[in-house]
């Protein structure tokens, strides 16, 4: 016979586990406390999803927490394997140093190549050289240039970082990481879920094959617009590009302070008497 509950309301074989309720079968012999304080516990627990969910969540808050007070900057990929006697390197350089000139942090990938001579380009002058490594088995941590770094476990966190807290990309010559960050940046700017986000392919000869493709695939199959060409320059040119990002960000202050003076003007004009009894009318007061 099993014995009798402590508490005469709730049935025999019932455990509350926060505001879950488990019964029967799924009755655990511990509570989480316990399995938290008592290191002799089973820990499998920390492979869990839910445990996940609390490591993806701390990676947000520990990114935003780091990256909030950056101001202005500029994300800048490409390819790891590039080597330092490549012209990339060098261009990759005097991107971290001009865009740090220009009054903008640099971010990368924080890894080797063109991500560690941009931030090297923005540390040597001066700037703030952020560096937002990803956990790799073929990787070995931040390069020696990045000033302020964060290595994230999960892919899509470390994407939002890149995006939220950037006004642009440049994306240099790299391999599959870096296509994907740069079709981020496109499909985010096609659908509107960020606005005024100039991106810049660096290189025309590396670029060219695949805008060749957008424009006589893509395009002419009706699978994008005309428009959303417009999206990116492709340029060899360093200060070309530099330039393209600050007339972009000098747009977009633009439309933010006419938009916030719109909105002004129409708090004020709802404040007025005249609006006042028009509203009053209106409802038939």
């Amino acid at each position: 016979m099993s014995e009798p509950s402590i508490h005469p309301d709730r049935p025999v074989g019932q455990q509350q586990r926060g505001p879950i309720v488990m019964r029967r079968k799924q009755v655990q012999q511990s509570t989480s406390e316990q399995r938290l304080l008592d290191s002799r516990g089973p820990s499998d627990w920390v492979h869990t999803d839910p445990w996940r969910v609390l490591r993806i969540q701390s990676e947000f808050i520990e990114g935003f927490g780091m990256l909030a007070e950056l101001g202005a900057a500029i994300s800048v990929f490409g390819s790891a394997r590039t080597k330092q006697d490549d012209p990339m390197y060098v261009a990759a350089e005097e991107f971290g140093r001009k865009l740090v000139e220009a009054g903008y942090a640099v971010i990368t990938g924080g890894g080797p190549g063109v991500m560690e001579a941009a931030n090297k380009g923005a540390s040597e002058a001066g700037g703030v050289s952020v560096g937002l490594g990803i956990e790799l088995p073929f990787e070995n941590g931040l390069n020696e240039w990045v000033d302020i770094g964060m290595n994230f476990r999960y892919f899509f966190t470390r994407k939002t970082m890149f995006v939220k807290y950037a006004q642009g990309f440049v994306v240099m010559p790299g391999g599959f990481g870096t296509l994907d960050e740069l079709f981020e940046a496109l499909t985010l700017a096609q659908t509107r879920k960020v606005t005024s986000f100039p991106v810049v392919l660096f290189g025309t000869s590396y670029w060219g094959g695949l805008v060749d493709w957008l424009r006589t695939t893509m395009l002419e199959d009706g699978k994008i617009s005309a428009a959303d060409l417009d999206m990116f320059i492709v340029t060899d040119d360093v200060d070309e590009a530099i330039s393209y990002i600050m007339k972009a960000g000098e747009l977009a202050d633009a439309a933010a302070e006419e938009a916030a003076e719109e909105a002004a003007r129409d708090v004020g004009e709802a404040s007025t008497p005249a609006s006042r009894a028009r509203r009053l009318g209106s409802d038939g007061s």
